[in-house]
């Protein structure tokens, strides 16, 4: 089946579909576009038995941020907290028409990379229409998140969690980055003793060593069992 395109709500929306009916659909929130460029390493993988679809967010700081808060970085841009508003934009808009396409599916993920990977947990708590999640290198050093996943209902307890670090990702003077590794273990320990099923695997070097490979590992754990 031949990829396909289109845009909702100024998103641009690639759909990579598997050609086999009932089979997982995963959905990748991307920064740019380099969605690309982990569909390519999928297809080396030979193991392409799902329908990837990739979303460009462009609004990232808002789209991706679970609630507001001041810059975290010299120089950087606040976050604005629009990711209620962006699910509501995934769940309405862009899984109907991705879906609609397809025969049937099997089960549905959600992956990101960074601030993503973030998102991806936070959806947790807020719908129940995700089975698996793989938050690669995610940003669960947000402030208070934390404290939000252990004080929250989940809205679906998923069958697979997967989540991924850097080794070096909390040396860091920065007094938030500095607990990514600290919050990453809490957070996939306090799923694992919710019986989910999780997956914690920490990767050679910092936030921004091979992240297009490491979404690939990601995803193909997430499918795998």
């Amino acid at each position: 089946m031949e990829t396909k395109s289109f845009t909702a709500s100024g998103r641009k929306v690639t759909v990579y579909p598997c050609a086999a009916p009932n089979k997982p659909v995963i959905y990748f929130n991307t920064f740019k576009d380099e969605g690309e460029d982990v569909h390519n390493l999928l297809k080396e993988t030979d193991r392409e038995k799902f329908t990837l679809v990739t979303v460009n967010i462009t609004e990232w700081d808002h789209d991706m941020s679970p609630w507001a808060i001041p810059p975290v970085f010299k120089g950087g841009d606040p976050f604005t907290g629009g990711a209620d508003g962006y699910l509501e934009i995934l769940i309405n808009e862009i899984i109907p028409r991705v879906e609609e396409a397809l025969q049937s599916i099997s089960w549905r993920g959600l992956a990101g990379y960074s601030l993503a990977g973030l998102f991806a947990v936070y959806a947790v708590y807020r719908t129940d229409i995700f089975s698996r999640i793989g938050s690669i290198s995610g940003s669960l050093w947000f402030p208070g998140f934390r404290e939000f996943a252990d004080t929250n209902e989940m809205k679906i307890k998923p069958d697979k969690m997967y989540f991924s670090l850097g080794d070096k990702e909390s040396r860091t003077a920065n007094p938030y980055l500095k607990t990514v590794r600290e919050n990453t273990e809490a957070i996939e320990k306090f799923f694992r003793e919710k019986g989910v099923n999780t997956v914690f695997k920490l990767n050679p070097g910092n936030h921004y060593n091979d992240p297009a490979g490491r979404t690939v590992d990601g995803i193909l754990n997430m499918i795998d069992g």
